[in-house]
């Protein structure tokens, strides 16, 4: 799942060598953080969190797939 999430993130910034993809499991949920440069925020989480939405859509499908649940965090 990290591979996958840190692909599309690094798509999305200009700065690709400060993206930080990290998995750690709380109480049976996987929580997926992602940390970019802080100009990159805004990409990252776009026009009204559209683009993070999308990013939380995709872990969920994967999940499912799984049997797994994420939660998707990004941190700045």
């Amino acid at each position: 799942m990290c591979e996958l999430i840190k692909f599309i993130v690094t798509q999305l910034v200009e700065d690709k060598d400060s993206v930080n993809v990290t998995l750690e499991e709380k109480e049976g949920v996987e929580v997926v953080t992602i940390k970019v440069a802080d100009d990159d925020i805004g990409r990252v989480i776009g026009k009204q969190g559209r683009v993070a939405m999308a990013i939380r859509t995709i872990a969920k499908s994967v999940g499912i797939k799984n049997g797994k649940h994420y939660s998707i965090e990004i941190a700045d």
